[in-house]
């Protein structure tokens, strides 16, 4: 075991010193492109200033033929886009893939000057987030690096979700979790082929009236992966690190989508994928604070002056509690209206 005295020195000689504060940025969706299309290379340019993170794919989605060109990809969107306040992020291939090694390296020798964040698919456990943690520092003491590369995890296995808190723990490097509801479904053997949201067989029905027991019975549709999103939230947070949601396959659906990114934030998340253009602004809708709660959140923080004690207002208790819940709402506000003008005006600041 290491001594927590050595946990924030580097793995390597010559890396970067390890953060001791994840930089918390606007990170409302994590927009996905693939790096091996030219066509939607060609319009980075003008997604970039829309979305809070651009991730250059080369994992799921990319097929085995085109590994090396989506690598290759990477490097040059590194070397050619402008990504402005953009924080710009890479999935790579999983740990026991032939391309994980490859990629890695590519990454940090590279590009790892522009990029912000590695995504690690498939993490089981602190032993995959140990592996990459000295990976990284050995190539970035290589590539003469003078800031470390942040690592985010994607909760795809039953054994990943046992052990959410080792890995949240795992590393300084740690910026955050992502939920990966269809590999995490297939790996439990979860009856659903849905990338995410509900399921219309997974529900509670209203009890029969007595008085007429043939009646139809309201069905109320449950949330599948309530249960994991919230262990992760709570991982996440005790660590100072940040949750997401995942991917919503249906691009159509959009009505389903938001509510899936609204339950995620209700819950604590930052942000979530965005796996198609028409995600992006839901997702921007649904991750910004509502202005109504802000303007609220305001009013409590004034009526509340030093923040202890409680007080009544428009009817309801409001207290230290209550306080600190506003607190978080209006940082959250200010933060994104800070890079936002539009919301800065709606938010009145």
């Amino acid at each position: 075991m290491r001594s927590a005295k050595d946990f924030f020195k580097p793995l390597a000689v010559g890396a970067p010193a390890p953060l001791r504060e994840i930089r918390i940025r606007p990170s409302r969706m994590i927009h996905f492109f693939p790096a091996s299309n030219a066509k939607m290379v060609g319009k980075l340019p003008e997604i970039a200033p829309t979305v809070d993170v651009l991730l250059a794919n080369l994992e799921d989605g990319v097929p085995a033929g085109e590994k090396e060109a989506a690598r290759a990809g990477l490097v040059n969107v590194a070397r050619t886009v402008d990504f402005g306040e953009t924080q710009f992020w890479t999935r790579v291939n999983s740990l026991d893939s032939p391309w994980g090694l490859d990629d890695l390296v590519a990454a940090v020798t590279e590009a790892g000057d522009k990029l912000d964040v590695i995504m690690i698919p498939k993490v089981e456990g602190p032993e995959d987030i140990h592996y990459v943690d000295r990976l990284l520092a050995q190539l970035e003491a290589k590539a003469g690096l003078t800031r470390p590369l942040m690592v985010h995890a994607i909760l795809e296995t039953a054994r990943g979700v046992a052990n959410v808190e080792e890995i949240c723990a795992a590393s300084p490097r740690m910026q955050g979790l992502s939920l990966g509801p269809a590999d995490l479904a297939a790996n439990r053997r979860m009856k659903t082929t849905r990338v995410g949201g509900g399921h219309p067989g997974y529900l509670v029905r209203q009890d029969p009236d007595p008085a007429n027991p043939d009646a139809v019975r309201t069905v109320y549709q449950q949330d599948l992966w309530h249960y994991t999103l919230a262990r992760m939230v709570d991982a996440c947070v005790a660590n100072g690190i940040l949750p997401f949601y995942g991917p919503f396959g249906d691009i159509k659906d959009t009505v389903a989508c938001e509510d899936q990114f609204r339950n995620a934030y209700l819950l604590g998340c930052v942000g979530a994928w965005s796996l198609h253009p028409v995600q992006i602004d839901i997702a921007k809708r649904v991750f910004s604070p509502d202005p109504a709660d802000v303007a609220h959140a305001l009013r409590v923080i004034e009526a509340m002056g030093d923040g202890t004690g409680a007080i009544m207002l428009d009817g309801k208790m409001e207290d230290d509690a209550s306080c600190k819940q506003c607190n978080v709402i209006v940082a959250l506000a200010r933060e994104l209206a800070a890079r936002d003008p539009e919301l800065a005006t709606t938010y009145g600041f």
